[in-house]
């Protein structure tokens, strides 16, 4: 391996000098660890680090695979870098060392993890290390799921235990019910749950959405029964137990590299905007300061990602303590408490401006559900079916709903607001991502802030 390594990478033999005991150059293990890195870096972008319980071992053989692609590419490209591309002796050379080098270290990936899938497939099968679930319901296709998960453990599910729907049970045995569903967060945290599987009767199936809202848990993973129309049309993703589907209810996530890609330009253009703005953001500060009584910024705590609360900074555009005797409530058209100055701010949005410090410290992103108060958010999830959904991503400075929505002045206009949340976090994308960022640009230079 150590010799492949040195033929990818090594230059001139001049700097190698130093050996080690074992009689290699000791340069040859900086770059043995320069190689590591670049093979974590595949990794990663190959969602080979995502956490992929019981997983088939062909579908692992084709995970590697592809990671193994991604590694002849990048390496090919980077020796290619090294050498005379009109002579083909040095090409030819190049690839006879790359392909060799990259199917060794594939091979042996392979084979770790295929050694380790079988390990793993053996505790299943002992009952150990299995996920802790529960299901929801109590009829006769609950039942059957939770018979079928305790004969087959490796299907990789521990069954808890059931939980009722109204406090009505069915077939399953009244000693495995755990309690209602509204119970289920109270309790969630202590069981430990990772899985929760929806088990309706047919003549319960109106009540899925309600159910959903009261399970729904960031590190809680959510399956169900699909409807008819959703096999057939190709709309759910399912997964079988023993001919039963189920659809994994969760955001699509972004692939790894998409994350990355996100967050880089997140600080990048935080970064950017603050140092190229810094003289309007000391000309707005001294003005909010000149022209009102209080702090140029305002400082609030809001509800970020899976429910952390943090410090979320803007200009002030009201008078000082503006809710200090009505407590929360929302902003309105023509609002008395909106100075001259932020009017203006609000307008053109520029109030948000410090929102990029938060972008900065990694609370918030350029994209993003609007960041709400922690008095609203306990409100809106007791009264909204699936709002907690919103906190599974990063809150942003804008996004779809702040853009294809207006401001909320009404509870009813919060719950359409969240529809357009939820589409973001079921379908965000670095495209998405693009997208409102563009549309953002033409409601600032448009002043339709408010």
């Amino acid at each position: 391996m150590l010799s492949f390594v040195w033929l990818l990478f090594a230059g001139s033999n001049q700097w190698m000098t130093l050996y080690t005991p074992l009689g290699l150059p000791s340069s040859l293990y900086l770059v043995g660890l320069i190689h590591l890195l670049v093979w974590m870096t595949i990794s990663l972008f190959a969602g080979m680090y995502k956490k992929l319980f019981l997983i088939s071992r062909i579908d692992e053989v084709f995970r590697v695979g592809s990671t193994a692609l991604i590694g002849v590419f990048v390496f090919l490209v980077l020796r290619l870098s090294s050498v005379d591309l009109t002579a083909s002796e040095s090409v030819f050379a190049a690839i006879s060392i790359v392909i060799p080098y990259v199917g060794l270290v594939g091979g042996g990936l392979l084979v770790n993890r295929l050694v380790i899938r079988t390990i793993q497939r053996g505790y299943a099968k002992r009952g150990k290390g299995l996920h802790r679930a529960v299901i929801v319901g109590t009829g006769g296709t609950a039942k059957m799921i939770g018979q079928q998960l305790d004969q087959y453990k490796t299907l990789g599910m521990q069954v808890l235990g059931y939980y009722s729907v109204n406090g009505e049970v069915r077939e399953v045995d009244k000693r495995d019910i755990l309690g209602d569903v509204e119970e289920f967060r109270a309790m969630a945290a202590e069981m430990r749950v990772q899985d929760v599987i929806i088990a309706l009767e047919k003549e319960q199936q109106e009540k899925w959405l309600p159910v959903v809202s009261s399970v729904d848990d960031p590190k809680v993973t959510l399956k169900m029964l699909p409807d008819f129309h959703q096999m057939v049309g190709g709309y759910a993703k399912t997964h079988q137990i023993f001919g039963l589907p189920l659809v994994d209810i969760q955001p699509a996530e972004m692939p790894t590299w998409e994350w990355f890609v996100k967050r880089s330009l997140d600080v990048l253009v935080s970064a950017v905007v603050l140092v190229a703005l810094l003289p309007l953001i000391l000309i707005l500060a001294i003005v909010v300061r000149l022209t009102s009584e209080g702090p140029a910024i305002y400082k609030q705590l809001r509800v970020g990602k899976h429910g952390r609360e943090f410090t979320m900074y803007k200009f002030r555009s009201m008078v000082n303590n503006a809710e200090a005797n009505t407590g929360p409530i929302w902003a309105t058209d023509d609002d008395p408490r909106v100075t001259r100055i932020g009017y203006w701010l609000r307008k053109t949005r520029l109030d948000e401006i410090p929102q990029f410090f938060n972008v900065l410290f990694g609370d918030m992103s350029l994209v993003g559900p609007r960041p709400e108060r922690p008095h609203f958010v306990k409100k809106y999830e007791r009264s909204i079916p699936l709002y907690s959904r919103r906190l599974r991503v990063k809150p942003g400075i804008t996004g779809w709903a702040q853009v294809k929505w207006k401001y909320d002045e009404s509870f009813d206009d919060v719950k359409e607001r969240t529809k357009y949340d939820l589409f973001y976090v079921e379908n965000i994308s670095l495209r998405l991502d693009v997208k409102i960022l563009i549309n953002t640009l033409f409601v600032v230079l448009r002043a339709e802030g408010k």
